[in-house]
């Protein structure tokens, strides 16, 4: 029998007393996973006394079970894994069970105890994790309940914003046809009242001139109160729909930017073209995606495309790309850059989305994604 030195007896008073003094729960156990020592934190914590724990198989007393109910195999448990596979692990999602049969959240360790070259055991290291628990449980309800009501918030303004839009647009038209009723009337008017004295002023040249020249500026004030009309609402959107009117649209602006311009317009057979509101964010879209490359892009070329998917649930695409100066992605994030946000917020109350690929000096591609009104399917009345 080998009786222990002075120093080996006073090594293991202090490695006692170091376990005892953690805040730690610690533990011990052998090949068998019975319990060779534990910590005075340890058996607080589980709610027994240390005579209690030594020599019982610790899986079946604190771990035998899933924080669901379910049964936890002593082969599937991984503190008892450092030693059968020499596999160390912490762990962070399950339960250790108390005295009294309750449960509680623990992160724990098990690492394998090696002596001669040999596994001998494990020792396990845990701590109480509830608090932990109970605060990432509250975040994250919070966290979920601040993202539903932004969502909310989104939705409230969205819908705002589009009523707005809607209003305006009343507006627009209102306005448009106020113009074309009463300027336009009184414009025809002066210009007829400029040929009758034109007829009547054969014998004086000079006043027949100037009556010439009224009649130009009336001609050019007819054409511009056309211009505004339109501006404010191309009748061709109310007449004959969006397709035509987004082919219009980019007709004028391929004549008025004079660039290199390519257009192509395919439109599945079936599909008629989306009415209200719809319509209208469509063909502002378009015209915003336009208005940048007129007034930003400084590019020579521009490719339009405007395509709409075969039914029963049509999409329309519309894609504008220039070999402009292009921009820079912070340029388009930006919260002041209103063209961008009201696009995207227009496509966004119907469903659809904007993307927008730029780069200094790699051109601006803008393309929109517009899920269309499914078709209603035909009866056997309405196919005969």
């Amino acid at each position: 029998m080998t009786l222990a030195t002075p120093a080996a007896e006073a090594a293991a008073d202090r490695l006692t007393l170091l376990l005892e003094s953690t805040g730690e729960g610690i533990f011990g156990i052998d090949l068998a996973g019975r319990c060779t020592f534990v910590n005075r934190a340890a058996a607080q914590m589980l709610g027994w006394r240390t005579d209690e724990v030594l020599g019982r198989n610790m899986h079946e007393l604190i771990h035998h079970t899933h924080g669901d109910g379910r049964p936890y195999p002593e082969a599937e448990c991984p503190i008892f894994n450092a030693f059968r596979r020499g596999l160390p692990c912490r762990i962070d999602d399950e339960v250790l069970w108390r005295a009294d049969g309750s449960p509680f959240w623990a992160e724990y360790s098990s690492y394998p105890i090696v002596e001669h070259g040999a596994v001998r055991g494990a020792v396990v290291t845990f701590v109480d994790i509830g608090e932990r628990k109970r605060a990432e449980a509250l975040l994250k309800q919070t966290h979920a309940e601040l993202e539903q009501r932004v969502a909310e918030r989104t939705r409230q303004l969205r819908e705002l914003a589009n009523h707005l839009e809607t209003v305006r647009e009343q507006e627009r038209t209102r306005i448009a046809r106020e113009i074309h009723d009463e300027l336009g009337s009184l414009l025809v008017a002066l210009k007829m009242d400029t040929q009758w004295l034109d007829k009547r002023l054969a014998d004086r040249p000079a006043l027949q001139c100037k009556c010439h020249g009224m009649g130009r500026l009336i001609d050019t004030a007819v054409e511009n109160v056309g211009r505004i009309i339109t501006d404010l609402r191309p009748s061709i959107l109310d007449h004959q729909g969006l397709w035509a009117a987004l082919e219009w649209q980019a007709q004028e602006f391929i004549e008025a930017s004079e660039l290199q311009a390519s257009l192509q317009v395919h439109v599945a057979a079936g599909v008629p073209p989306p009415q209200g509101g719809l319509a209208i964010a469509v063909f502002r879209i378009f015209q915003e995606m336009l208005s940048n490359v007129a007034r930003h892009a400084k590019a020579r070329r521009v490719e339009l495309r405007i395509a709409v998917d075969d039914p029963p649930a049509p999409i329309l695409y519309i894609d504008v790309r220039d070999d402009g100066v292009g921009a820079r992605a912070e340029a388009l994030a930006d919260p002041r850059s209103w063209g961008v946000i009201g696009m995207r917020e227009r496509a966004g109350h119907f469903g659809g989305r904007v993307t927008i690929d730029s780069a200094p000096g790699q051109g601006t591609r803008v393309r929109l994604v517009m899920p269309l009104p499914e078709l209603p399917e035909l009866t056997d009345e309405a196919a005969a």
